[in-house]
């Protein structure tokens, strides 16, 4: 039986620009994903968590926190983009359509630019643009994204134990 090494994640020369990378993962956001995370952020808008407050907005019913669409966007995005990274930014943040609990989300990142850093001869920076879009194709989320990524040769080497048999 072989033993074959799992996805590592990119590194500053696996990126080209215009390069898109469809995330393989959606996630389907529960009630309980938006209330957790307005409590654990201390958002005390009524829109997240309160039913009979939201059924009296434009929207009928509570809407996902926006920062956890951010989070979830960005977390579906990482190993695609930054398994070997770390963030410089996020810009331009746009939400054009509300998420809703229940709804299914998938995400795409786009290479923007590449350099290598000034500073750092062993990284590079990468900017890219990712969407979030729900299970109807609508986007629900879109921003740029900074992240500083090990070149080639460079990134930590993810080791874990073996098993003992």
């Amino acid at each position: 039986m072989a033993v074959k090494q799992g996805w590592q994640g990119r590194v500053y020369e696996d990126f080209e620009v215009g390069d898109v990378y469809p995330h393989p993962l959606g996630r389907t956001v529960t009630q309980n994903d938006n209330i957790m995370f307005t409590l654990m952020t201390l958002n005390p808008n009524p829109i997240h968590f309160d039913a009979h407050y939201s059924a009296q907005t434009e929207w009928g019913k509570p809407l996902v926190d926006s920062t956890f669409t951010l989070a979830l966007v960005t977390g579906l995005s990482v190993s695609d983009v930054s398994q070997n990274a770390v963030n410089l930014g996020w810009d331009e943040v746009r939400l054009p359509a509300p998420v809703f609990e229940g709804d299914t989300i998938y995400a795409q990142s786009e290479v923007l630019e590449k350099r290598e850093s000034k500073s750092r001869p062993h990284q590079g920076i990468v900017k890219l643009k990712t969407i979030g879009y729900n299970q109807d194709g609508v986007v629900v989320i879109e921003f740029k994204r900074t992240i500083l990524v090990y070149k080639q040769g460079h990134a930590p080497l993810m080791h874990r134990p073996e098993p003992k048999t």
